[in-house]
């Protein structure tokens, strides 16, 4: 599938990174704000230019704003377009788990048996996500983080590198984790 990488930063770079390792063509960075080389112009123009049947789109506006990337992803959804799961080859994933439209798993992920990831989740390289973990829409696990077993994340939450959810918490939506922290639901 041609892809178009919404974002041409420092995540763009990487998103493109992961869309050609997945087998995909990248067509091209969109970017309201920046220009450059591979930069196709902004999203309005690029519908014009690209339609919807004929290319998909991947969500590469960082962990920054998390509600300005939201916004992103139902502007592209809106437009028509699909968000392809990517999932990284080096990727170990687990034969039952589910992901929503455009959630991507960065090399050395593992990601274990019953595990649902919402839409546009992004699970970065050495992050394990244990069985029977829900991961909301539009949340960033950083390298290394641990959602143990039976854990819930909201959507739009942030988990910084290393960081560690314990066994059976509760993650409320839009919480920012910051690296290396533990975090458990209060025991009643």
């Amino acid at each position: 599938m041609k892809l178009l990488v919404y974002g041409s930063t420092t995540f763009g770079s990487v998103v493109r990174v992961l869309v050609e390792e997945c087998g995909h063509a990248f067509a091209g960075f969109v970017d309201d704000i920046h220009s450059g080389p591979d930069v196709l112009g902004t999203f309005e123009a690029v519908t014009k230019s690209h339609p919807a049947p004929g290319f998909g789109y991947v969500n590469a506006v960082g962990y920054n704003d998390l509600v300005a990337r939201q916004q992103v992803t139902d502007r592209i959804t809106a437009a028509g377009y699909s968000m392809p799961v990517l999932v990284h080859p080096r990727a170990i994933v687990g034969h039952d788990a589910r992901f929503g439209a455009g959630a991507m798993i960065m090399a050395g992920a593992v990601i274990d048996c019953r595990v649902e990831l919402g839409a546009a989740a992004v699970i970065w390289p050495g992050a394990v996500i244990a069985h029977d973990a829900v991961v909301g829409p539009n949340t960033f696990l950083s390298p290394n983080s641990t959602i143990c077993g039976c854990c819930r994340l909201g959507a739009n939450c942030f988990i910084g590198a290393a960081a560690v959810i314990v066994d059976h918490a509760t993650v409320p939506d839009g919480t920012r984790i910051k690296a290396a922290e533990r975090f458990m639901t209060p025991r009643q």
